[in-house]
């Protein structure tokens, strides 16, 4: 009996113990909590929401050092009789499902190697959207043909498939979406109207490697697809570019542009076979890195992937903020940035500026992306420029400028945020501390806008 009381004592004591640990840490837990919450947003002196360092860009290893050697040590560094090139070509079409592939000293000049092949030139119009870097536009304007704008779909930040209709004319030779920020444009419906058009769709795809639609990767929908392999690029060698298409024709007329219209893969003291051609071929040494970090690409993918599909999670319970939206077609994005639109008057009409700030502070780099090129006088000049009014005229140019107006896209540039691609390389704590830090930037908006 005695023994059963010590027992009966020892278990309330165990217990009682037990409780007591476990509403303490209870207490804590939520004294950590109110803790947190009533933590300043950095930018009025509190505490970062991140405080360490982002994954840093480019990732190298062994591997680029022995491909850069191999190259070296060859002495063969032009891609003319070369084996690198040719290798990182058949590897890129393999990963992408290609047919084809070219590569190129740049994403612009693989853009302008599609132009070149379908000999666009002056009098031509090509379709682009607004929401783009400059170089969808200058490839255009190279040619000296025309670069008509059509309006963005807000949501999304793409091309708005169901206004291109009303901005073709007989003078429409190419229309070349983008997939921006690695997401992939409602290919179908664009594609329906090129096809019912009977005009070649060609494919800005210089953010979007290994971007998917319908479990395809895009650049293989249209008559070809652009990819760039500049620095800041998910795939980069510095500067380089590449073109796939499943279209041999096509192919044969891009090489011989970018070769100075040869199609041999040699220089012959002879002029090419086309009318014109460049030289805007791809170094050995920049398709050796290529190889090199290729066989990072597909785990960064996910990578990538899967941080934004949290982080969109997680900002879908932030009212005002509004992440990118991707259509159906879409299986997968490549993620070269992550974008979303801010509204102000959910953050006690802080501007988006002084929101950027704030998040900048609390360690989170972002930005506002692209201006309105419609707007910008760097294209509304063209407007002005001798060569377009000799081939134009006046009355043209002016109408060009108002066919450009594209308010959605103008609202668009005044709304959206920006996360660079290396950021969604990091861990899933990290995108809770992004979501965090916008937590508290919406809680303090209002002593914040006051600054």
């Amino acid at each position: 009996m005695k023994t059963s009381n010590k027992m009966n004592r020892r278990r309330f004591l165990h217990t009682s113990s037990a409780l007591g640990v476990g509403l303490t840490f209870g207490l804590q837990n939520i004294h950590g909590s109110i803790a947190q919450n009533n933590k300043k947003a950095a930018i009025l002196g509190g505490p970062k929401a991140f405080n360490a360092t982002w994954p840093g860009w480019p990732i190298v290893g062994r591997a680029e050092e022995d491909e850069l050697l191999k190259v070296l040590k060859s002495g063969q560094w032009c891609r003319l009789g070369s084996k690198t090139v040719p290798r990182y070509e058949r590897e890129f079409e393999k990963i992408t499902s290609a047919k084809f592939a070219l590569a190129t000293s740049s994403g612009s000049t693989a853009l302008t190697s599609m132009l070149g092949a379908l000999d666009i030139g002056p009098g031509d119009e090509v379709i682009i959207p607004p929401y783009t870097f400059i170089a969808t536009y200058n490839v255009i304007t190279q040619n000296y043909a025309l670069p008509i704008f059509v309006d963005v779909d807000i949501e999304s930040f793409q091309i708005d498939a169901s206004k291109i209709e009303d901005a073709i004319t007989t003078s429409t030779k190419v229309m070349m979406p983008v997939h921006i920020g690695g997401s992939p444009f409602d290919v179908d419906a664009v594609l329906d109207i090129a096809k019912k058009h009977n005009i070649p769709m060609i494919e800005d795809a210089c953010q979007a490697h290994l971007a998917e639609w319908k479990g395809k990767c895009v650049g293989n929908f249209g008559l070809g697809g652009a990819f760039s392999m500049q620095a800041s690029k998910n795939l980069n060698s510095g500067e380089g570019g590449t073109i796939i298409t499943n279209d041999e024709d096509f192919y044969n007329k891009c090489y011989g542009f970018h070769h100075q219209g040869q199609n041999t893969d040699s220089a012959s003291l002879e002029p090419g076979s086309g009318i014109r051609g460049s030289n805007l071929r791809l170094t050995e040494f920049q398709a050796a890195i290529l190889l090199a970090q290729m066989t990072r690409l597909e785990e960064q993918v996910k990578r990538r992937s899967e941080n934004a599909d949290y982080l969109t999670q997680l900002f879908n319970e932030i009212d005002g903020i509004t992440p990118a939206k991707l259509y159906d077609g879409t299986t997968r994005s490549a993620y070269h940035l992550y974008m979303f639109r801010y509204d102000e008057k959910m953050f006690s009409d802080m501007s988006r500026s002084k929101f950027i700030k704030a998040l900048n502070a609390e360690g989170i780099p972002c930005y506002g992306g692209y201006t309105s090129l419609s707007k910008n006088p760097y294209v509304r000049n063209l407007a002005k420029n001798k060569h377009y009014l000799n081939v134009y005229g006046e009355k043209t140019m002016n109408d060009w400028l108002e066919r450009n107006e594209c308010p959605q896209n103008d609202k668009l540039t005044q709304e959206a945020v920006w996360f660079g691609q290396t950021m969604l390389l990091g861990t899933k704590r990290n995108m809770e501390q992004i979501a965090e830090a916008v937590k508290k930037i919406s809680r303090d908006s209002k002593a914040i806008s006051m600054l």
